[in-house]
């Protein structure tokens, strides 16, 4: 089983920008699903963007053209760079991996994943 670990969360005025990353132990072999997802106390979690083993990205409406997910395999590194954050982007993160996924939408409900790291945006 992957091991995932997030850091970068912090807190940041509406409108600036963070960057968060994620190392993991190993990549999963053969096909795969990796991305980030969000909640917040009492809500359901929410898909925030991800990537495939094709390198195909997808995001949630609510963040595309503002967040970019990209990963660095020679690093074992996969990162979310998030501009022009709102309070609503306000929410734990976390960083996840899914070996032998057939699809990998925004919203795929990921199973394997990691402590999180809190993002907090406000005036």
């Amino acid at each position: 089983q992957v091991e995932l670990e997030e850091s970068g969360g912090g807190s940041v005025q509406p409108g600036g920008s963070l960057a968060l990353s994620c190392v993991y132990s190993e990549l999963p072999r053969g096909r795969f699903c990796m991305g980030w997802f969000r909640q917040v106390p009492g809500q359901y979690r929410e898909g925030v963007a991800t990537i495939d083993s094709a390198g195909n990205t997808n995001y949630a409406p609510s963040v595309k053209g503002r967040f970019t997910i990209a990963q660095d395999n020679t690093k074992n590194t996969l990162s979310l760079r998030m501009n022009s954050l709102k309070p609503d982007d306000t929410a734990m993160y976390y960083c996840a991996s899914e070996a032998g996924a057939i699809s990998c939408e925004s919203n795929y409900r990921f199973v394997h994943y990691g402590r999180g790291t809190q993002v907090t945006v406000s005036a």
